[in-house]
């Protein structure tokens, strides 16, 4: 039931302006798109429909308004036309054509021509067909010249009918010559060809896709001279288009990937930690992954521990269990075995947090430590560093480890994320829960029944609570007991900082239970998800929303094998639980003293809410109809089996409720009533209509029946059955209508992209014009979603989220509208790879804003069951499906058939299990408001009867129970079935024997079974007769089912093993149509093959769907009978379809095998390698003794083949290693497939390429096979200016020259060099040192070594990478500003004149420290690697590729990584393959050897014996071997039967061990040319285990042209530090090349010139020996060529410079996770030519010993600690500590200096520190044993500095420290001159300061402050030092010795200290003295006579007793 309009044209315009036309009916409108620059007619063609509810009236009335539209202001109104509908209503059909009326209702000229249909209710209006509206003018003349071929844009594409005969805007129909190919399921999916529309001939010759010629002329007529680079495409790829309306696209990946476990690694260094807050602290660190908790060593007395510690934690869980997990890194004071510790501070964040950043790491960034106990306490300290996580097969890129001499910038380098702001501050975010409903029964029922018995009580199974983790924390609500509606009205208050470093908040109902607790229910809700982090974000805010749980299914047992499910790992599949649940953020304000401090988890009442605030309850129905159920596996084949659907727990019968209480408000009801009861009699307003509606939720029991020995069928043939629920749920429709019309962008986007993709992969023309098309679709989609959006009217249920998100996707979507419009204008063909970057990026934001994250509907469960048991299910998102009037808010699948496959639940459906299909059913779905559905079977195919029950008999709009199909087609299927390719091994020897089986409805063929191949070529035509389809004719043609394929590999016993699976759609010809061109012959096309959810090859086919009619199958095109003998009746692929051969030469070159393995435990021993391409192939010789000579005595062999003249479908290329055993067995080793031979394929070059670049690149990779046509030798000379220090960047001044020009290129010294140099001659320089310090920086050749020369390569390298990051950063911030900028033209121009003032400035700052690094003195540099060498030179495979043999199956979990596992071996050789014949002038040139063929110059593959000299330098981030989290590394070295273990010189407790050792080999290639370096971990007990290991294939390195045997260095001297290592010369390599390459040269002139071939170079021509003696030689010269060899036209090639390679160390047992890296460099030297000299020493640089004197003069303004016991004066005992760090037990105290009253202390003491130092890496190295247990001193590196410490002793108790300082002694500020002059600014204020060195300076004197932080965490002054410190190497130290304190030599004086310092021991007297004469006199006085007085009193009690008894006794 629909009115539907055709707008036509708009005619009789004035001016020119863009167009824009609205329609509006019964209050709906819709726009038409916007029609640019029109002149006098606007040709809409547009298509609107109107679904209609109710009939329409006579007297209602259409608007149509025309618009000039404005971008910017309103569009203004040219006309109206309004109709009444009368006379539509009478006829059904309309065609007007009248003039429009302006506001004063006067008519204008204008006139607009219109067509209207309508289709009543009952259906009186006669039907229509398709051809109405189909004979439209093309679209392609649209009066817009700009963009001839503008997209059908979303505006007009999209707003078509949801009824399938009508819809297609007549844009479409033309569009049918270039169809809008979206690449739907993925490239797989090639669905429908291109068609045109049966009525339109006109069009019948054109090709079906159109060409770019085509296209160009195309243009031309259209537009005249148009710019090709403005021109967009609809899609232009006919790959996989569906223009269906009626069917959706089914998803191909079968498997469920979340819930699966994979290893993961966390690995995290602590490297040390600043400004903690406390006094005098011991800190520990501890690091906590998850539940397991690591600890560094601790370090004393110190507020800047310095550590370097590495901590790796393994893992093997789901990712989304992974990403929870919270690292917390803590630093605890004091910790010991007995005490745990007081927490100074800690930080946190999730995993996942890391594992998004870029590279998944953190590397060197400082986390702020806060203390959680104390909000208000603010920040505890900084801590240092690096966290990384690795998944499998992730490779981390560790940035250099250099020496970190950068000053740290801690502010600018925090670890927080980007965008996290660096305060971030204290919040309180409030979760409340307020009921839930729907809650499974989750106890027995044994008891419950017992008591009903005997007391009635009846209670719900179920004692719910819920429970909230966030950030490490959780919280609970209160139990519920016994209920399945629970109410708590209870909020759970997490306080923690903002913006969190913790993406989601997990919320679990849990089921109270005595033994243990489980899970009903989980969700997650992201953060990112409901707040929004920019200038016009929100807080997080959330609700009050229902929020949908799923998880396993709802029938209870005791152990639930999907419990899992309800953990929220894996997809859930059944619905479990819904909750009402809000969540607020709070930031909280830690000034207002009355808040509370704590951060514990706290739960409390809340207020509860509204019924009604989640929104209006609605009545929804669901409609589905099954129309067919096939593939079904044979395990359950053989009982009855039906299919329930459910949604939420309507519709489920099994174990949906225990009892129907869900209660439901009703709008009137009170809210009693029962849903039985709403069930069984709806409410009184429906009840006429649907008289009593039941739900009927699951179609009849059928039995299957066979389809082949795989798969059953349920015999739904013309009779489908339906199911139709009705159910309740809050009206929040608007959240899901936005998502799905971002939803609907973003498929559209995707698809073009895929689009532009495989024009990309496939080579076709103008890829950039389609993704311009792409990039209008996407603008017009996103202005439409604004516009539909805005429309949102404010109802009372909308939460605070719903207005900020929409707020936020309309601006998000507004902007991306804009900026495609932008980016739509940059499109060039060279841009378009970014641009495509970036277009993915849209895609990826879209996806994210279109997740909804309030649930409403849950989601729709379609359940297979079979015995009453669940079996197999489907899960459909209910936003699909939901039905809304406007097509753009339409679920994608609503009222479409889908295509579903049915898969297990749960766990079950991990691994093979998951592959199979468990059905596949075409399925039919609607979901709308109950008052909505009168339109639920609009979308069916048509041509049905329905049937209903008793009840519904005469209702019209009651759902049926079933389709009786009346309508039906016969069709022939033809599956061409030409080939496969990289296919899975499904065998142990590594092969398969694959066969197809092509599914189409109820019907299922096989191809024949090829044995023992990955690619078979089939060849097979399969026919399928009688196939019988259901519905319309025309439907089929666009909507054909789609066809599955799946490959098999045959085993000889047992069933199949599946191999994997691919959709395809056929092209279909109805009875009525020719079988020509440029449909038919349909066209090979490549469908991308799946297995679970990886890609397991590709397969090359065709399909057709003939329709058989009247005069049956005599009509169809004939097929010819089988054509090979051999083959039986087999059908080939008629000749129309197969590819067009031509003959082509295949030439192979055979190398040699190597490392091959045993093959069922015997050796091989006489391999021999056969080679087949589609059908032939050729046989190497055989290798007659493997383990003598594993290379082939005959090098090239051929074979002609022929090919497909289409590159794409040449067939692969298949390499079989077979060992030749006695009595003529052969047994297969091993194989390889080379799936494409296009790399290999030789073009010969055009004659008319002067460019010698040209035909470089033409040649590339056989320069060495063919030394190419001989061109005339180019008459002009390119001179090559060189000067000795050329920076390397300068090289690419050399500018690409022509072949025969003339021309001299200067390469210049850059104008810094020349500065520089102007620099040092003055000897100035920047840094406060001034001139002296320069002298200094220049040390004598004598000094340098190796090691200064790989420090400074290491400089060099970082600094390179700096600058490739500022680069990136600056384009890609020039790229972001001109999408921003682009729709702002006049601020452009502002912004750029602003923009390079703005770089001068960044860069200024980025580089302060530059100038002191220039003047360095000039240092010969190496080349350092941050990776293998090869990776830098492609594999060494310029001319020898190596292929890997494979055998055994590929394992079955999923995993690419096991290839590894499966190398049995590697072939070597290459290929080359061409059309035959070749152009003479190759086979004639000189020197031409025809047995070589196109391998011309190869060497001989003798054996050959070599000197390896490998070079180890260092190991950097070696995962722990010990249980310390240490290792202890040494070097172990294999090359054949040489085994070298370094067990002896192992380094202690070393993760970052310097081995600087160099090892020589003897090796004889070809047998020994696999070098293994290994890096073990020695141990005092057991077996050494290996830490990882990295391989090196010697022998390509060794015959590459890139020369790898030995690398070029910069600069070539005969002694030094630099000595060349080669034993060849300079001059002898380059005649060497010369020759070799065929190359005139070299020849060497007077004057320093050396010409080669056409390219002249100068240079230096002296050279200085050993004595300074000058001699002339041409090394210089001939070097300079050597470094651009690669210039030299022909022959080039970029020589291997002077380098150390970094390889990552790999174990087998972790395979894929690196291991730590090694920094090496292998040299090779022929041992027949002259021995080279001895190897380099790289030995590590010994540490130099030295000694720090340090005097502490004097003390002053000590804060004074003490009070006077008898004055109460203040006063402090004042010493000083001082030590250098590192060695906090040898630290050194001065004398006490007593009773100092103003804070002045004297000392004159002197310290004195030895300690053993590394220049180039600035630290000092301490060797000490660990613990009392260690075996050996292990040693560390340390920073050096110096504490110095002020206390004030006490004689009781224990000292109290006051204050101290730490001074940096490579930069520390100097000294004040005076006490005054000292002050806080020298600690906090470091970085203005001038810096000095004391290796420098050697001698400091000054003040220092001392500091310490008082009771608010500020920072004071406590003190100041007057101290000198004085360096002196041990040389010096021994020759001016010097005391400790104030002993000889050279002893200090005594300080003067005034006579209150007296020392307490030495002059008790005098100090009495003192005290009693001076203040305490009279005190004595009358404490003495107290105490006489007391002494005779005492007496007198005494002994009074005794004398009264002598008195009384008279004694």
């Amino acid at each position: 039931m629909a009115l539907q309009l055709q707008l036509r044209t708009v005619s009789g315009l004035r001016g020119r302006a863009d167009r824009i036309a609205k329609a509006a009916f019964r209050g709906l409108s819709f726009y038409t798109r916007v029609l640019e620059n029109c002149e006098d007619e606007a040709r809409f063609d547009e298509t609107f429909r109107w679904p209609v509810a109710s009939n329409i009236d006579g007297n209602e009335i259409l608007e149509i308004q025309v618009f000039n539209y404005s971008k910017v202001f309103t569009n203004r109104l040219i006309g109206t036309f309004r109709m009444v509908l009368q006379k539509v209503v009478e006829e059904g059909h309309v065609e007007v054509m009248d003039t429009l009326i302006d506001d004063n209702n006067s008519a204008i000229q204008t006139s607009i021509s219109i067509e209207i249909r309508y289709q009543a209710l009952d259906g009186t209006v006669g039907t229509w067909n398709d051809k109405e509206f189909l004979e439209t003018p093309s679209v392609h003349s649209e009066g817009d010249g700009r963009y001839p071929l503008e997209t059908d844009s979303l505006l007009s594409g999209h707003r078509q009918s949801t009824d399938g005969s009508v819809g297609k805007s007549s844009q479409q129909s033309t569009e049918r010559s270039f169809r809008r190919a979206g690449k739907g399921v993925f490239s797989a999916m090639k669905l429908g060809k291109t068609r045109p529309t049966k009525d339109d001939h006109r069009k019948q010759d054109e090709p079906a896709v159109l060409e770019a010629e085509d296209l160009d002329r195309k243009v031309m007529r259209l537009g005249g001279g148009l710019d090709p680079d403005t021109i967009s495409l609809a899609s232009v790829t006919a790959v996989t288009t569906n223009v269906s309306n009626k069917r959706s696209k089914p998803d191909i990946k079968m498997e469920p990937s979340a819930g699966r476990p994979m290893d993961y690694q966390v690995s995290i260094t602590v490297i040390e930690a600043r400004q903690l807050v406390g006094l005098n602290m011991d800190p520990v660190v501890c690091v906590e992954v998850g539940e397991e908790k690591k600890y560094t060593s601790m370090k004393e007395s110190t507020n800047c521990p310095y550590y370097n510690e590495y901590f790796v934690f393994d893992f093997h869980v789901p990712p989304d269990v992974m990403f929870d997990k919270i690292i917390k890194l803590s630093v605890i004071h004091s910790k010991n075995l007995l005490r745990s510790g007081t927490l100074v501070g800690s930080f946190k964040m999730d995993v996942g947090t890391v594992y998004t950043q870029p590279e998944h790491q953190f590397y060197h960034k400082w986390a702020i430590l806060s203390d959680p106990e104390d909000l208000t306490a603010g920040l505890k300290g900084y801590l240092k560093c690096d966290i990384a996580v690795v998944g499998k097969g992730d490779n981390i890129k560790t940035p250099h480890k250099a020496n970190e001499t950068e000053e740290d910038d801690i502010e600018g380098n925090l670890l927080l994320p980007d965008g996290v702001p660096p305060e971030r501050q204290w919040a309180r975010f409030y979760i409340k829960i307020y009921r839930a409903e729907g809650l499974p029964r989750m106890n027995t029922s044994i008891m419950a029944n017992v008591k009903k018995a005997l007391i009635g009580e009846n209670k719900d199974l179920v004692d719910p609570y819920v429970q909230v983790a966030f950030a490490g924390q959780k919280g609970k609500t209160s139990v519920q007991k016994s209920s399945y509606e629970p109410l708590w009205n209870e909020q759970i208050i997490f306080t923690e900082m903002f913006p969190p470093l913790c993406k989601r908040i997990k919320i679990q109902i849990r089921d109270s239970d005595k033994v243990n607790d489980v899970a009903i229910g989980t969700h997650f809700i992201d953060l990112r998800k409901i707040s929004n982090e920019g200038d016009k974000g929100y807080l997080p805010t959330f609700g009050p929303a229902w929020v949908n749980m799923y998880g396993s299914t709802r029938n209870y047992t005791l152990m639930d094998e999907h419990q899992e499910l309800n953990e929220g790992l894996g997809e859930g599949v059944s619905f479990r639980a819904r909750l009402l649940m809000s969540l607020a953020v709070e930031i909280l304000d830690t000034s207002n003293p009355e808040i509370n401090s704590s951060t514990e988890v706290q739960v409390e009442q809340a207020t509860p809410v509204a019924d009604n605030c989640t929104g209006k309850m609605e009545e929804f129905f669901l409609f589905g109809a099954f129309l067919e159920a096939t593939m079904i596996d044979r395990k359950i084949g053989d009982k009855p089996i039906n299919f329930e659907v459910t949604i939420g727990n309507y519709g489920n019968q099994i174990d949906g409720m225990t009892k129907p209480v869900l209660r439901r408000k009703k709008e009137g009801g009170d809210g009693d009533e029962e849903e039985s009861e709403l069930l069984h009699n709806s409410s009184e307003d429906e009840a006429d209509e649907d008289g009593e509606m039941v739900s009927v939720s699951s179609s009849q029991p059928m039995k299957p029946l066979v389809t082949d020995r795989n798969y059953f069928h349920l015999p739904y043939f013309e009779k489908k059955p339906c199911i139709y629920i009705k159910s309740w749920w809050q009206d929040q429709r608007r959240r899901l209508y936005n998502a799905n019309i971002m939803d609907k962008i973003a498929d559209k986007l995707e698809e073009g992209l895929n689009d532009v993709q495989e024009m990309i992969k496939t080579e076709k023309p103008h890829p950039e014009r389609r993704l311009r098309g792409v990039l209008e679709e996407l603008s017009s989609g996103c202005l439409r979603f604004v516009t539909l959006a805005d429309k949102d009217q404010h109802h009372s249920s909308r939460t605070r989220l719903d207005r900020e998100r929409l707020k936020s996707c309309m601006r998000e979507l507004e902007n991306m509208g804009q900026q495609a419009t932008t980016l739509r204008s940059q499109v060039k063909k060279n841009t378009m790879k970014d641009k495509l970057k970036q277009v993915q990026n849209f895609l990826q934001k879209l996806r994210f804003l279109a997740d909804e994250p309030q649930h409403t509907i849950p989601d729709i469960f379609v359940w297979m069951m079979s015995n009453n048991k669940r079996i197999a299910y489907a899960r459909v998102p209910s936003k699909d499906i939901l039905y809304s009037i406007v097509d753009e808010e339409m679920g994608k699948d609503c009222a479409k058939v889908k295509t579903v496959f049915l898969k297990l639940p749960g766990k079950r459906g991990f691994g093979p299990a998951g592959w199979t299909v468990q059905a596949k059913m075409e399925i039919y779905l609607w979901l709308g408001l109950n008052k909505q559905r009168k339109d639920f079977l609009s979308g069916l195919p048509c041509g049905f009867e329905e049937k209903k029950t008793t009840r519904g008999q005469n209702l019209p709009s009651f759902p049926p129970i079933s389709l009786l199909y009346t309508k039906k087609q016969v069709f022939q299927l033809r599956a061409h079935m030409y080939q496969a390719r990289s296919l899975f091994a499904a065998d142990s020897s590594g092969l398969s024997d694959p066969f197809a089986r092509v599914f189409f409805t109820s019907q299922s063929q096989c191809t024949e079974v090829l044995n023992e191949t990955l690619c078979p070529t089939w060849d097979q035509l399969l026919v399928f007769d009688n196939v019988e389809l259901y519905g319309e004719a025309h439907e089929m043609r666009d909507d054909p089912p789609i066809i599955v394929i799946e490959i098999y590999d045959q085993d000889t016993v047992g069933k199949a093993d599946f191999m994997g699976r691919t959709f395809a759609k056929p092209v279909v010809k109805m009875s009525d149509e020719q079988y020509c061109p440029p449909r038919f012959p349909p066209q090979l096309e490549y469908y991308q093959i799946y297995r679970g959810n990886s890609t397991a090859g590709d397969l090359l086919a065709a399909f057709e769907l003939l329709q058989i009619g009247s005069g049956g199958k005599s009509d169809l095109p004939p097929i010819d009978g089988p054509t090979d003998i051999d083959r039986g009746p087999i059908l080939p692929v008629p000749l129309g379809i197969r590819p067009v051969l031509s003959k082509y030469r295949v030439e192979i070159l055979f190398w040699g095998l190597r490392d091959l393995k045993r093959v069922n435990l015997a050796q091989v021993d006489r391999p021999r390698v056969d080679i087949e391409c589609a059908g032939k192939g050729v046989q190497s010789a055989l290798i007659q003794n493997y383990k003598k000579n594993p290379n082939f005595s005959t090098l090239v062999k051929w074979f002609e083949v022929d090919l497909p003249e289409n590159e794409l479908l040449h067939p692969p290329l298949n390499i079989r290693v077979v060992d030749c055993r006695a009595f003529g067995r052969y047994t297969l080793v091993g194989s390889h497939t080379v799936s494409s031979l296009r790399k290999f394929i030789y073009r010969p070059p055009d004659k008319k390429a002067q460019h010698w670049n040209m035909t470089a690149k033409q040649f590339k990779g056989y320069l060495a096979m063919a030394n190419g046509a001989p061109r005339s030798r180019p008459t002009g000379e390119i001179i090559v200016n060189m000067e000795p220090e050329v920076p390397i960047k300068k090289m690419e001044t050399m500018v690409k020259l022509e072949a025969n020009s003339d021309a001299v290129v200067k390469v210049d010294v850059s104008e810094e060099e020349k500065e520089k140099k102007k620099k040092k001659k003055k000897g100035g320089g920047g840094g406060g040192g001034g001139g002296e310090e320069i002298e200094e920086e220049e040390p004598d050749e004598s000094m340098l070594d190796w090691w200064s020369k790989y420090f400074a390569s290491i400089e060099t390298m970082k600094e390179q990478l700096r600058q490739q990051e500022v680069a990136a950063a600056e384009a890609e911030e020039k790229e972001e500003m001109e999408i921003a900028e682009g729709f702002k033209g006049q601020a452009k121009n502002k912004e750029k004149s602003k923009a390079p003032k703005d770089d001068k400035k960044k860069k200024q700052q980025s580089a302060p420290e530059l100038p002191e690094k220039k003047n360095k003195q000039k240092i010969d540099e190496l080349k350092v690697f941050n990776k293998e060498l090869e990776a830098e030179f492609d594999n060494f495979e310029d001319w020898l590729h190596t292929f890997n043999l494979l055998r055994g199956k590929i394992g079955d979990n999923d995993d690419n990584a096991t290839e590894e596992e499966r190398i049995v071996g590697r072939f070597k050789g290459s290929m080359c393959v061409y059309k035959v014949p070749l152009p003479d002038d190759i086979t004639k040139e000189a020197g031409y050897d025809p047995t070589f063929g196109m391998f011309q110059g190869i060497p001989s593959n003798d054996p050959i014996n070599v000197l390896v000299r490998v070079y180890i330098v260092r190991a950097t981030d070696l995962h722990p071997a010990d249980i310390n989290g240490k290792a202890d590394p040494y070097i172990a070295i294999k090359l054949g039967k040489t085994d070298i273990k370094d067990k002896e010189n192992y380094i202690s407790k070393q993760l970052n061990p310097v081995f600087g050792k160099s090892f020589d080999i003897e090796a004889t290639f070809p047998m020994e040319s696999m070098l293994t370096v290994a890096v073990y971990d020695w141990d005092l007990v057991g077996t050494d285990d290996l830490i990882g290991e990295t391989k090196i294939d010697l022998e390509n390195r060794y015959y590459s042209k890139h020369r790898a045997t030995c690398g070029v260095s910069q600069t070539y001297s005969i002694h030094g530090y630099n000595i060349w290592r080669d034993p060849m010369k300079p001059s002898q390599i380059l005649s060497k090349l010369c020759k070799e390459g065929k190359v005139d040269g070299p020849h060497f002139g007077p004057g320093g010139r050396v010409k080669v071939a056409n390219r002249v170079y100068t240079g230096p021509t002296e050279i200085e020996d050993e004595n300074g003696q000058k001699k002339q030689t041409d090394e210089h010269l001939a070097l300079t060529v050597l470094r651009h060899w690669e210039d030299v036209p022909r022959a080039g090639c970029k020589l291997v410079p002077e380098h150390v390679e970094t390889r990552p160390l790999l174990n087998p047992d972790k395979p894929g996770i690196e291991q730590g890296r090694l920094e090496m460099w292998v040299d090779m030297f022929p041992m027949d030519m002259p021995a080279p000299g001895p190897a380099i020493d790289i030995s590590p640089r010994k540490p130099k010993k030295y000694e720090l004197r340090v005097i502490v003069w004097n003390t002053d303004e000590v804060i004074l600690e003490d009070d006077d016991y008898f004055t109460g004066e203040k006063s402090s005992d004042i010493f000083v500590r001082g030590w250098l760090k590192g060695q906090q037990e040898d630290k050194q105290d001065t004398d006490v200096h007593y009773h100092s009253l103003t804070g002045e202390g004297n000392f004159n003491w002197r310290y004195i520190f030895p300690f053993d130092y590394l220049m180039a890496e600035e630290k000092i190295v301490i060797s000490k044993k660990e613990s009392m247990f260690s075996w050996d001193e292990t040693e560390y590196k340390i920073p050096a500095r110096l504490t110095l410490q002020v206390w004030d002793a006490d004689h009781f108790s224990a000292d109290d420290f006051l204050g101290a300082i730490e001074l940096d002694l490579n930069r520390f500020p100097r000294g004040a001159k005076t006490s005054k002059q000292c002050s806080l600014e020298m600690v906090t204020n470091e970085a203005e300061l001038p810096m000095v060195s004391i290796f420098k300076q050697k001698r400091v004197k000054g003040w220092w402050p001392f500091v310490a932080r008082d009771e608010n965490d500020e920072l004071e002054i406590t003190g100041k030092v007057e101290a000198e410190l004085h360096l002196l190497t041990a040389e010096e130290a021994e020759k001016s010795p010097a005391g400790l304190a104030r002993n000889e030599p050279d002893p200090l004086e005594k300080p003067n200290r005034p006579d209150t310092s007296f020392i307490w021991f030495l002059n008790p007297l005098k100090s009495i003295k003192y005290l009693i004469c001076t203040r305490y006199k009279w005190l004595i006085i009358k404490i003495v006579l107290a105490l006489l007085l007391l002494i005779m009193v005492a007496l007198f009690l005494y002994s009074m007793p005794g004398y009264m008894v002598k008195k009384l006794l008279g004694a």
